[in-house]
């Protein structure tokens, strides 16, 4: 049966730890001259609705170290998913032509097209519902800088958007304590807190108070206010974001020495100040570093274990 990675929930808390684990070993293997060229011919479609620097490298990268490669499909390439073709029609020629697609996209229900039928497995490299793969390797991130994931305190501090979701569906199931910090009107909907509070029980708390919602925390996260297919919205957010900034002040609100993570790109002066962001608390580079650990590690097991 072929083995998909939609969202965070697709795989139980156990697997998500071998997968880290396994990115661990992947990473420290590479790091010091080693090579896994474990999918040699093998080849990934990656269909991207959405531009990205980060993930559209990273998994380049990692199919390259494995022994395959990436084909990146641009709009223009294919007229647009199930614009010139429907998306059933394109994927079942994909079938026959790689070993796995990698989607990028806005809306959620496309990514599940594409599983619908295909019959290789297809990667949510992000929606505008989840961002599974950045959520994991931002795990492994504070695996590694922690020294543990069990009782980590993570407050994301932001909209309540993809990230927010996807983040504490992984502190939902690997053991987390996830705060999720959104000005009124931003956070998530009840159905989605209804979601995540059947994954862990009592493990994600709601605030609209950034101090008392940092308080404590191990980790701060934040992520843009301003989402790719939001710009029209940009001025009244920045409007109603005010106060959300994390800035020192606000990150001293933390438990001394808590980690700053943010998945980039950042907007320097709007969700993050440039202080916080160059301070040694900044873990944002270790963190956008594990997006190609994390993925290779996903692609060698979903490629490998069809």
């Amino acid at each position: 049966m072929t083995r998909h990675f939609v969202q965070i929930s697709d795989f139980s808390g156990d697997e998500l730890r071998h997968l880290l684990r396994m990115s661990s070993d992947m990473k420290a293997l590479f790091r010091n001259g080693g090579r896994d060229a474990c999918l040699p011919g093998s080849t990934a479609a990656m269909l991207f609705e959405k531009p990205s620097a980060r993930t559209r490298i990273s998994f380049e990268v990692a199919m390259t170290q494995l022994g395959g490669s990436a084909l990146y499909l641009r709009q223009e390439d294919i007229g647009g998913l199930d614009k010139r073709e429907p998306i059933r029609d394109l994927v079942r020629v994909l079938n026959g032509y790689v070993n796995a697609i990698i989607a990028r996209t806005f809306a959620h229900e496309t990514v599940l097209e594409l599983v619908r039928y295909a019959q290789v497995p297809v990667i949510n490299a992000l929606t505008d519902l989840t961002h599974p793969c950045q959520s994991m390797a931002d795990m492994l991130t504070i695996q590694e800088h922690c020294g543990r994931l069990e009782g980590v305190r993570l407050a994301y501090i932001g909209d309540g958007n993809n990230m927010a979701r996807s983040l504490a569906a992984a502190s939902a199931l690997l053991g987390l304590q996830a705060v999720l910090v959104c000005p009124a009107d931003y956070g998530l909907e009840p159905t989605s807190v209804r979601k995540l509070d059947a994954l862990g029980p009592g493990t994600v708390e709601v605030s609209d108070d950034p101090r008392e919602g940092l308080a404590g925390a191990d980790v701060v996260y934040t992520d843009t206010w301003v989402s790719m297919g939001q710009e029209a919205e940009a001025q009244q957010r920045l409007a109603d974001f005010a106060g959300f900034t994390l800035d020192q002040a606000l990150l001293d609100c933390a438990a001394a020495g808590a980690k700053v993570m943010h998945c980039l790109p950042a907007y320097r002066g709007k969700e993050i100040t440039d202080e916080v962001l160059e301070s040694p608390q900044s873990i944002v580079f270790d963190q956008a570093e594990n997006r190609l650990h994390f993925q290779r590690t996903l692609l060698k097991h979903l490629l490998s274990n069809p």
